[in-house]
């Protein structure tokens, strides 16, 4: 095993997927559910963990920017009793792991249950966008922006955190139907547009707010602590078609305004995690053929594949199935590119693998 491996896993919190099993739970009862699972991490020698701490402007943490999140009382706004993500940086380091605090940048609701007073939906809803049945902040907005950069900068200042991870939610992704055929619904920014498009197109002036929101990421993170890691992990295809052969239904340059390649080429983190969450073949979304392509792109960077353990099957079904021998290969692929390391989807999957 490589001693320079990062071998990382997502925790995630939106909807109860890896931790707290259920909203509502005491605080003594969540605890022991989290020092479980940082157990079971350091048993499987993994080495870093990205916890989510804010899944839907809300927070797993004691903020004065956005109230607690529902995901941990059941309700939004009421304490949990305790501070998750100060308990979880003190017992990942007892046990040798890094924690890393992982941020939705402009989800804004994530369920149908009222929000605090507190909650940015009610305290500026003139940053809100509605699109297909979810909520989300307007990435066009500078105050909007400006906000969530508030929110992360504030996490950086007061915890011994690790790093700063940030998923793929910029835009939204299209809406499909049952049939994967993809729904003519547009973003509503017209206004937002209007006010500050500069002259742009509207997808140049899209692609410019993403652009403009990871630049000034990173300089915050670093201006705050300098030792602190900035971790990316978008759509794991730059664009159909890179490298030669790679097909998909999504161009995330011009679908959800991500130029992924662009921040990884400028150098605006200190890791990628594209996520890589298809097999090795068929070659159309070739696992391998993305590692490589991906680790081409870097200026100096690390690239930590995500891989999806959460799609072993045994049956052969299930959205894009594969052996547990699959992801051992994964595995071993990635230990040898330059920067050796993998994150997994997600902590349950790996838990439930050895239960």
């Amino acid at each position: 095993m490589p001693f320079a491996e990062f071998r990382g896993a997502w925790i995630a919190t939106v909807h109860n997927i890896d931790w707290p099993s259920k909203a509502g739970l005491s605080a003594a009862a969540q605890r022991a559910q989290l020092t479980d699972l940082l157990d079971e991490a350091a048993a499987l020698r993994l080495n870093a963990i990205i916890l989510q701490v804010r899944p839907s402007c809300d927070a797993l943490y004691e903020s004065r920017l956005e109230p607690w999140s529902a995901f941990l009382s059941g309700k939004s706004g009421v304490s949990p009793g305790y501070d998750p993500l100060a308990f979880a940086v003190k017992e990942a380091h007892a046990r040798g792991l890094e924690l890393h605090a992982w941020f939705n940048p402009f989800r804004a609701k994530a369920g149908a249950g009222e929000a605090a007073a507190t909650h940015v939906s009610r305290t500026h809803p003139e940053w809100l966008r509605p699109f297909a049945g979810q909520t989300w902040l307007d990435p066009g907005e500078p105050a909007a922006r400006a906000h969530t950069l508030a929110v992360i900068q504030d996490v950086v200042r007061r915890y011994d955190i690790d790093g700063i991870h940030i998923d793929d939610y910029f835009y939204p992704y299209p809406v499909r139907d049952a049939a994967g055929n993809r729904k003519d619904i547009p973003f509503p920014d017209d206004a937002t547009f209007a006010a500050h498009g500069r002259g742009m197109t509207r997808d140049d002036w899209r692609r410019d707010n993403i652009n403009t929101f990871v630049r000034a990421l990173y300089a915050t993170v670093k201006n705050t602590k300098r030792h602190v890691k900035l971790g990316i992990s978008p759509f794991g295809i730059w664009k159909p078609g890179y490298p030669a052969g790679i097909e998909a239904q999504l161009d995330a340059v011009t679908d959800i305004y991500a130029d992924s390649r662009h921040w990884l080429r400028q150098g605006w983190c200190d890791y990628f995690t594209p996520q890589l969450y298809w097999s090795i073949e068929p070659p159309a979304q070739s696992y391998s053929a993305l590692l490589g392509w991906w680790g081409e792109q870097t200026r100096a960077r690390h690239v930590w594949p995500g891989i999806a353990p959460a799609r072993i099957s045994t049956t052969g079904s299930g959205e894009s199935p594969r052996r547990a021998g699959e992801i051992l290969t994964q595995v071993e692929l990635a230990r040898r590119t330059r920067t050796p390391g993998v994150v997994h989807w997600s902590f349950r999957a790996l838990k439930q693998d050895r239960d």
